[in-house]
């Protein structure tokens, strides 16, 4: 098969052909049909974080596909049957994490595409009880990002427990931020839209943002107090000065979201005006099994539009750079 290979962290990526993975024990084998590219997907080609993943690895972890082959002892999922390889790969399902509704906290977790390898490859393999199904009013383009950025909004969104006629100012308007802005528009939210390109910016109005803010050109902060104040602040740009100004545009009691993760990120909080001001600072990480059914039934429902670009595995170096220039609108979703 065909896979986009890391041989080298911090080196440009091979397409290889390689061997087809065979399903262990409670896996399946998953012919891919189309692969969302996350900015995690860079960060893990070139070992940006603390933990580093171990060349040579395949990355993706937003993989669409059929399932051709089911490992010993499989009973949960069938041959063709569409399915989702999302982050996370698999959990223990034993520890007060996952039995507590928080799956994506287990500290036994393995994440596709960065501890084991993932989809950017024509197949993958995965516990078939991480493989979510794919409805039949999702397709596979819509699908792939919604693996990923879908579930990690809308699971920021839930966490950050948006009421109707809540202000939420999202920051970073991309892949993340245009599903976002739509899951805080589901929750009844008044949307205020922050990027630093004006082709953005102009998507997210046409997706239903209540305001638009150009951080290039007007202070966030103080377009955004000029309004009232966010109630809830999400930062997804990997910038730590914009998650600055997520906090710093928050009324009095207001929840900063923390959901992207820049490379070289630190945040300093003024603790007086955290504490007397009531403001609460989040972390949130992805979501659960449920949360991404939940997604997809909310796509197939109509209530969100994904906005996609093709491209193909051969060109994956040249997608990420492209990624990382902001020329891509939203995401990049390699089909097979």
């Amino acid at each position: 098969m065909k896979a986009a290979v890391v041989t080298e962290l911090g080196a440009p990526l091979q397409v290889r052909d390689v061997p087809v993975p065979q399903p262990g024990p409670g896996q399946v084998l998953v012919r891919m049909e189309a692969s969302g590219l996350c900015h995690t997907d860079i960060h893990a080609a070139r070992g940006d974080w603390p933990v580093k993943p171990t060349p040579p690895f395949v990355p993706g972890h937003e993989g669409i596909g059929v399932v051709e082959e089911l490992g010993e002892g499989v009973t949960a999922r069938a041959v063709g049957d569409r399915v989702a390889i999302a982050w996370l790969g698999s959990a223990c399902g034993q520890c007060r994490h996952c039995i507590g509704g928080w799956e994506t906290l287990c500290e036994s977790q393995q994440n596709s595409g960065y501890s084991v390898d993932g989809a950017l490859a024509e197949y993958a393999v995965v516990a078939a009880d991480f493989a979510t199904p794919v409805p039949e009013g999702v397709s596979s383009s819509d699908a792939a990002p919604l693996s990923c950025a879908g579930v990690t909004t809308y699971k920021a969104i839930k966490v950050a427990g948006v009421a109707p006629a809540e202000t939420v100012a999202v920051f970073g308007i991309g892949g993340l931020g245009h599903l976002a802005l739509q899951y805080a528009r589901i929750a009844g939210g008044f949307v205020v839209a922050v990027d630093v390109q004006d082709d953005k910016l102009q998507m997210a109005r046409e997706l239903g943002a209540d305001e638009v803010v150009n951080a290039a050109t007007t202070d966030p902060v103080a377009a955004i107090q000029a309004l009232g104040g966010a109630d809830v602040a999400v930062a997804l740009a990997a910038s730590p000065a914009s998650f600055d100004q997520a906090y710093r545009s928050l009324r009095r009691g207001g929840r900063l979201v923390c959901v992207a993760l820049p490379a070289d990120g630190t945040m300093q909080l003024p603790i007086f005006d955290t504490v007397l001001s009531g403001k609460s600072v989040i972390g949130s990480i992805v979501g659960t099994r449920n949360d991404l059914t939940d997604v997809f039934a909310l796509h197939a429902a109509g209530r969100t539009k994904v906005i996609t670009v093709d491209r193909k595995l051969d060109d994956v170096n040249e997608a990420m750079a492209d990624v990382l220039a902001g020329h891509v609108p939203a995401r990049i979703v390699f089909q097979f």
